[in-house]
C-alpha cells in the first residue's frame, strides 16, 4: 500500500476546520487569545495635537529670526490643558504629551531656549509643525486597526487598550484531550522496571497545546487494554480534538486503532510518507478530530508541529506564526527515499546576514536531547537528490 504524502495528510486533517464560536473576555484576560472580529478605533489617537517634546508652544512666525525674546503666559503639563490662546511674541511652557494651545503651531524644545523668569529667549528657529503630534497621527476614529485573526500579545493588547476597548471578542480556545497508552509507560518520578520507560510525551504535547493556543485535557496513561482505552476515548467525546499517543502502528499489541473504531471514530488514514512520524492516524467523530500520534518522542512532537499546530490555528481563525524559510547547508546530505524527511538542525546567521543550517548527524526518532537542542527542521522532499554544502534547502523554524 502506498503511503499518503504529507501535504495530502495535512489537507485531510484541516478539511472543513472552521473557527470556533466567539466569546467576550476582559482585555486583561485576553493575552494569548485570537481576535474574532475586526476592531475599529473608538477615538482619534492622539485626540488633539500634542507636544512631542518638553519645550515651549509658540507661533512659528515669531521665531523665524533668532535669538528672540517671548513672554511666557502659562504652562501645561501632560494631562492639563492651557485654555488661553497664544498671541504674537508669546509662549506657553509645555511638557511631553501636553495639548498644543490655540494659536500655537510649533514647539521649540527646551534645549534651544534660555529662560529668565517670565520670559524665554528662543535661540534656534522652529518651522510650523515641528515636534507637534497632530490629532489622529496614530489612528483615527472609525479606522480598522486590528484585524480578526490577530494573535493578542502585549503589543496588540496595548493598542486595543489605546483604542478604548475594555473587552475583546475572541475565539473560544479549542479543548484538546491527550491520552497516552502503553503498559511500558510510568509517570515522571517513578521507579520504572527495566522493561518500562518514563512517560514524557503527554507533558510535552500538553505544553505544545497551550503554546499553540488550546486548552489541554489530560486523560492520563491507559494500559494496553482495549476496554480501558475505549473508556478513556469516550471520556473525551466533548473535546474539539483528541490526541492519542502510542499504539498507532496497528501491530498485535497496538490497540488504539480498534478502540477508536469501537467508539464511533471514522478513521481516514493511519500511515503517511513521513520521517519521523510514519504511523500517524487521523479520524473524525462528528465535529471532533482525532490525531493518533506515534509513541516515539521525536515523532510525536514533530507530528504535533506539522499537523496539530495548523489544526489549532484553523480552529482559532489564526494564521500559522511560523512558516518555512530557505537556508544554506553547511554540510552534505545524502539523497532521500520515498518519505518526506524532517531533519533536526541548528540555524545560524553569519555576519553578512546569510542564513545557514547544520543538520545533526544522528536523527534517531528516540533522541529527545537532539530535538531539544535543535531550532529548525530541514525538510527533505521524497526522492530529493543528494545535496552539497552551500546548496539551499527549505527549513521550518521550531520554538517548542
Amino acid at each position: 500500500m502506498s503511503l499518503l504524502p504529507v501535504e495530502d495528510a495535512k489537507t485531510r486533517i484541516l478539511a472543513g476546520a472552521r473557527p470556533l464560536p466567539i466569546e467576550t473576555v476582559a482585555i486583561a484576560k485576553a493575552a494569548g487569545r485570537v481576535l474574532a472580529r475586526d476592531l475599529k478605533a473608538r477615538r482619534d489617537q492622539p485626540p488633539h495635537a500634542v507636544s512631542a517634546m518638553d519645550g515651549y508652544a509658540v507661533r512659528a512666525e515669531d521665531v523665524t529670526s533668532c535669538p528672540v525674546d517671548l513672554d511666557i503666559i502659562g504652562e501645561a503639563p501632560a494631562g492639563r490643558e492651557y485654555r488661553g490662546r497664544v498671541g504674537k511674541n508669546q509662549a506657553v511652557r509645555l511638557f511631553t504629551g501636553a495639548l498644543v494651545p490655540k494659536g500655537a503651531d510649533t514647539i521649540v524644545i527646551q534645549e534651544n531656549t534660555r529662560r529668565d523668569g517670565s520670559r524665554v529667549t528662543v535661540l534656534k528657529s522652529a518651522g510650523s509643525g515641528q515636534f507637534v503630534r497632530p490629532a489622529g497621527l496614530d489612528f483615527s476614529k472609525g479606522e480598522t486597526v486590528l484585524k480578526a485573526g490577530t494573535w493578542l500579545g502585549g503589543r496588540m493588547l496595548g493598542l486595543a487598550a489605546a483604542m478604548n476597548y475594555p473587552e475583546l471578542p475572541v475565539r473560544r480556545k479549542p479543548q484538546v484531550a491527550v491520552l497516552a497508552t502503553g503498559d511500558e509507560l510510568v509517570p515522571p518520578g517513578s521507579r520504572p522496571r527495566k522493561d518500562q520507560i518514563i512517560s514524557s510525551n503527554s507533558l510535552a504535547i500538553s505544553t505544545l497545546i497551550t503554546q499553540f493556543g488550546g486548552i489541554s485535557v489530560d486523560l492520563g496513561i491507559a494500559p494496553d487494554d482495549l476496554a480501558e482505552i475505549a473508556e478513556r476515548i469516550q471520556q473525551a467525546k466533548d473535546a474539539d480534538v483528541l490526541i492519542t499517543i502510542g499504539g498507532a502502528s496497528v501491530g498485535e499489541h497496538d490497540l488504539v486503532h480498534d478502540a477508536l473504531i469501537s467508539t464511533g471514530v471514522n478513521l481516514g488514514f493511519w500511515k503517511i510518507a513521513m520521517r519521523p512520524g510514519k504511523p500517524l492516524m487521523f479520524g473524525r467523530r462528528g465535529r471532533q478530530r482525532i490525531l493518533g500520534l506515534p509513541g516515539n518522542p521525536v515523532s510525536a512532537l514533530v507530528c504535533s508541529k506539522l499537523f496539530l499546530e495548523p489544526l489549532i490555528a484553523a480552529l482559532l481563525g489564526h494564521d500559522l506564526p511560523t512558516k518555512p524559510v530557505v537556508a544554506q547547508l553547511t554540510s552534505d546530505l545524502p539523497a532521500n527515499d520515498h518519505r518526506q524527511d524532517h531533519l533536526r538542525a541548528r540555524l545560524h546567521r553569519d555576519g553578512n546576514g546569510l542564513l545557514t543550517v547544520n543538520a545533526y548527524g544522528k536523527q534517531d526518532s528516540s533522541m529527545q536531547r537532539t530535538l531539544a537542542e535543535a531550532d529548525a527542521l530541514v525538510i527533505r522532499t521524497p526522492h530529493a537528490p543528494a545535496a552539497k554544502a552551500g546548496d539551499t534547502v527549505e527549513v521550518l523554524p521550531i520554538d517548542f
